[in-house]
């Protein structure tokens, strides 16, 4: 039983099919099957049922995968510990965000860190939901996480970074948009709203503003992407409100801020005793500009 064997069934579990598995690791169909049957030959379980239309794990599975995931993951650390100890930065950093923020300064960071540091790559996890940020967490595969507030159950060292500010999307043409001042919620209590996935962190975000407002507007429609949300606001179907950031930049002339300002922290979660590669994205980001609206067009950093 080795690593190897560990990743190839991590692969099925995740690709549902051990030819779809293959595929991604490059190895030939048979020779994964049989890597996988000296595996479950081992540990004298199954880890997988075969199925017409692929494979689907066992509860023994389940519960080998999560020891083998934290396993593979301290031993792409060690391989990190030991690269970076010679002065090169090498391997996998796994990275969680939550929807737009840093949607800049993250890939400025990022883009410095890869000229430096070429055979490092690092893997984004995208709003994951609470509840996968916790398991992400409790498995030991997050090295990093740029959050408002570090989720519950996950124990990071925490790096405050400044703070996000949040600006309404307005459609062209939008009256409001007539003049240079910053908006009140009341403002946009009679508007229709394109807001974001139910559970999405930004969406409950949204949720406990219009209830602190005491409105309730009309929501017109859904997205589960910041620039698609920005897009439908453009063309007519409503409002939205998003991290500053995140707004693209041909957009910037229909974003207006608040006032008083809506603002968030921003902060790095790092895992205890972090590695080199951590303290060099850390350092990158902190020299990122993290001051909310001064990030878009002059007129609307109000």
């Amino acid at each position: 039983m080795n690593l190897r064997q560990y990743e190839y069934a991590l692969a099925v579990a995740e690709e549902g099919s051990m030819t779809a598995a293959a595929e991604r690791l490059r190895v030939t169909q048979p020779s994964l099957s049989q890597q996988i049957g000296a595996l479950e030959k081992h540990l004298g379980v199954q880890l997988f049922a075969r199925t017409s239309s692929g494979v689907t794990v066992t509860m023994a599975g389940r519960a080998f995968l999560a020891e083998a995931e934290i396993a593979t993951t301290a031993s792409r650390r060690a391989v990190l510990a030991a690269r970076a100890a010679s002065g090169e930065l090498a391997g996998e950093l796994t990275i969680a965000v939550h929807m737009g923020l840093g949607a800049r300064q993250l890939p400025l960071a990022l883009g410095r860190l890869r000229h430096r540091h070429p055979k490092l790559q690092v893997i984004l996890h995208e709003e994951p939901d609470p509840a996968d940020m916790e398991r992400l967490a409790r498995q030991g595969t997050l090295d990093m996480v740029l959050v408002h507030r570090i989720p519950t159950g996950c124990t990071f060292d925490i790096h405050p970074l400044g703070e996000e500010t949040y600006v309404a999307v307005l459609p062209e043409g939008h009256p409001l948009l007539a003049s240079d001042r910053a908006l009140r919620m009341a403002d946009l209590a009679t508007q229709g709203w394109v807001r974001f996935r139910r559970a999405s962190l930004l969406d409950e975000y949204l949720a406990r503003l219009l209830a602190d407002a005491g409105i309730s507007p009309p929501t017109v429609a859904r997205a589960s992407q910041i620039s698609t949300a920005v897009r439908l606001a453009a063309q007519g179907l409503g409002v939205t409100v998003v991290p500053a950031s995140a707004v693209p930049e041909s957009f910037e002339q229909l974003a207006r801020p608040f006032l008083p300002s809506l603002a968030e922290p921003v902060i790095v979660g790092t895992r205890r005793h972090p590695g080199s590669a951590e303290a060099a994205v850390l350092d990158h980001l902190r020299q990122q500009n993290w001051c909310g609206t001064s990030l878009l067009a002059p007129h609307t950093a109000l």
